[in-house]
């Protein structure tokens, strides 16, 4: 793995600040849109390629700008809190983590093949891991992998597979070798990254509460045939890469979440600020102004989790408490000042008007993927107190 130096907070701030102004450009009346329209923000997203930001932290030598997550953590952050919320967010943030695993274990062939045109925006990625009868535990997916020749067959099921109704590549997850014949459960995964084909999978739309433009899916997969110089790294490694894309999707993810708190906090304060009631702004009572600062300030010591682990991951150091907890933390938070941002407003909180019951449900999409909070307490009780393992 690449060694970054600690970022620069000058550096940080500059990304923050431009990405801003990009997103300036997608008001709240764009984002409202797409959330009763559903259609996919295709100009946000161009303009993110043509800003060169899809490539953060794609390597240089394919058209990236060769940062590191910490920066890709900023760029986010700035996204969700510019409005654009986990709609906007979500349209982008799996050009960072999703094709780490190309970058970090893709050749030079398909590096050169794959990473440039994801960088200017040509084309869009579905991540195909979760399965309806599996969830969490991705050692028991059920897909499989059958080589034949020079190609590999899949046949499978996956749920809550993103942007799979536009998206024209796919990358999967699935087993090359049964369960059942592997001395480790982890043993025997395979990843591929390769064309979407229509004709052999089936993406059906699940309908959900929030973030309406980025699909989620139920996908069918039926005799694929994918060339095996589609699949990515070793065969039966693949479990591995994906581990690698895990610890940068939870940064992310918690970054978004801090970024849509804030976003949330701000109007809420905003509005504090403005609405009147018995001759007096509603600020003015601890009863609004204590809820608001708490979550100004569990906002911002998510914030320094999600610091400590970028720079940890970054700096190619073990990060999965530190990724782990910043999620956790982050999207706590986010609920938090969201919930409370509404509370806000009183009953101008329920309204579509006032953006701040979209951000709610739009923030409940931290707290419950990739990981659920019940695992992470888990997870930081087994790996970090020691603790025995409860499941």
């Amino acid at each position: 793995m690449e060694t970054f130096l600690k970022p620069d907070a000058d550096a940080i701030a500059e990304i923050r600040e431009s990405v801003l102004a990009l997103c300036a450009r997608f008001d709240d009346a764009y984002w409202l849109a797409r959330d009763k329209d559903g259609q996919y923000p295709v100009e946000f997203q161009q303009a993110m390629a043509e800003g060169g930001w899809l490539g953060i932290a794609m390597p240089e030598a394919y058209g990236g700008s060769g940062l590191g997550i910490a920066q890709a953590a900023a760029m986010m952050r700035a996204v969700a809190e510019s409005g654009a919320g986990m709609s906007g967010a979500s349209a982008i943030h799996a050009y960072i983590w999703g094709m780490k695993v190309v970058a970090l274990f893709g050749n030079e062939e398909q590096k050169q093949r794959f990473l440039p045109p994801m960088i200017r925006g040509e084309d869009l990625m579905a991540f195909a891991v979760t399965e309806p009868d599996a969830g969490l535990d991705t050692t028991h997916i059920k897909t499989r992998a059958v080589r034949r020749g020079d190609s590999y067959v899949i046949n499978g099921r996956k749920v809550w597979t993103s942007l799979a109704q536009r998206a024209g590549k796919i990358l999967i997850l699935a087993r090359t070798t049964p369960l059942e014949e592997c001395k480790r459960p982890t043993d025997g995964f395979s990843v591929f990254f390769t064309d979407l084909d229509r004709s052999r999978i089936e993406a059906r739309v699940i309908d959900k509460m929030g973030r309406k433009c980025v699909d989620s899916n139920q996908v069918f997969i039926d005799e694929l045939v994918v060339p095996v110089e589609d699949r990515i790294g070793e065969e039966g490694q693949g479990f591995g890469y994906i581990l690698h894309g895990l610890n940068p999707e939870r940064i992310l993810i918690a970054a978004e979440a801090v970024g849509l708190g804030f976003a949330a906090l701000n109007r809420a304060t905003r509005y504090a600020n403005e609405r009147v009631v018995f001759g007096r702004p509603i600020g003015m009572n601890q009863s609004i102004q204590h809820p608001l600062a708490e979550c100004w300030m569990e906002l911002s010591a998510a914030q320094l989790m999600v610091d400590r682990a970028a720079e940890l991951y970054d700096a190619g150091q073990p990060c999965g408490a530190e990724a782990n907890a910043a999620k956790y933390l982050g999207a706590e938070a986010g609920f938090k000042a969201c919930t409370q941002a509404v509370m806000t407003h009183g009953g101008y909180g329920y309204s579509k008007e006032f953006h701040v019951e979209r951000y709610l449900r739009e923030v409940m999409i931290t707290r419950i993927a990739p990981v659920s909070p019940e695992l992470i307490r888990c997870f930081i009780a087994e790996r970090v107190l020691g603790l025995p393992k409860s499941y």
